[in-house]
């Protein structure tokens, strides 16, 4: 495979986090950084851009659609929506991460399918945050998903958004489309508010939730995304989605916001996710599902 040449960033001095002093070619450098890393979570996904060109102080937007002054050797690749069509952008390649940087994407944000069977996720992701100032609710629940899924022979990975919360994430093998992972999603967060009622809902009503922490699994659908493990945070010091292992989970001082853009180095001397679980089917977990709740 060629090398593709890295591109020059346009205003490479633009300050796109003023408190921090952090520039596009700041951000640019740090995905340039962390490329090797994060490409493998990246290739062959349709990517919805967070772009901040005035700085995350700025007006911002999310950007689907391809723009026509993208470069040809930016992949695209063309998927039906309820009207039409959209020409999403793919980054398969260090330079397209560091172009969209230098475009001001400061967060790229991935389908759970891959282009080639976009109705077909593999990825099962269940979105975790605080009801409230405290991170604790968001670890205790992570461990309980983790704990249940394990039941279920689903082996899951962990990793902070860089936002509020944690995403526990299972790799399917793609037997299942949306509706079916979706479905199987909440039936597991039903199983564990069964558990423990007074501490977790999937009730979607905020007003209905009180003091409990909501296990969202909306993000389980066609053309919804996730943000991407080892993207930026259009936040205050450049905040990270950063994988972890379990036993950080255990950590008391864990927060969604633990890993920055300025620790690039430490996070490629940390690989907590090295040896990745082999994507499975739902098919066993289903019926070790209905043996738990019957």
């Amino acid at each position: 495979m060629t090398t593709r040449k890295i591109p020059e960033i346009s205003r490479p001095e633009k300050v796109l986090f003023p408190d921090d002093g952090i520039t596009k070619a700041g951000l640019a450098d740090y995905y340039r950084t962390v490329a090797r890393r994060m490409l493998p979570h990246l290739r062959d996904r349709p990517l919805m851009l967070e772009r901040l060109p005035d700085g995350i102080d700025g007006h911002g937007f999310m950007q689907k659609d391809v723009p026509d002054y993208f470069p040809d050797w930016v992949h695209r690749v063309e998927l039906p929506k309820e009207d039409g069509t959209v020409t999403y952008p793919i980054a398969d390649d260090t330079a397209t991460l560091v172009y969209l940087a230098g475009q001001a994407c400061v967060t790229p944000h991935r389908f759970l399918s891959r282009a080639d069977r976009p109705h077909h996720p593999d990825r099962m992701v269940f979105d975790l945050d605080p009801p409230g100032d405290d991170f604790t609710p968001v670890r205790e629940a992570a461990l309980g998903l983790h704990g249940l899924l394990d039941e279920l022979e689903l082996p899951s990975l962990v990793m902070t958004t860089g936002s509020r919360g944690l995403h526990v994430v299972v790799a399917l093998d793609r037997r299942d489309d949306f509706d079916g992972v979706r479905a199987f999603a909440r039936a597991v967060a039903d199983a564990l508010v069964a558990r423990e009622p007074d501490r977790f809902t999937t009730e979607a009503r905020k007003k209905a939730r009180g003091d409990r922490l909501y296990l969202d699994v909306q993000r389980n659908a066609y053309a919804q995304t996730a943000v991407a493990p080892y993207a930026v945070r259009a936040r205050p010091g450049a905040p990270v989605a950063a994988p972890l292992a379990w036993e950080d989970v255990d950590d008391p001082a864990l927060d969604a916001r633990r890993w920055t853009l300025r620790d690039a180095d430490a996070l490629l001397d940390r690989d907590p996710w090295h040896n990745p679980p082999r994507p499975r089917s739902l098919g066993r977990a289903r019926t070790l599902l209905d043996a738990l709740t019957a």
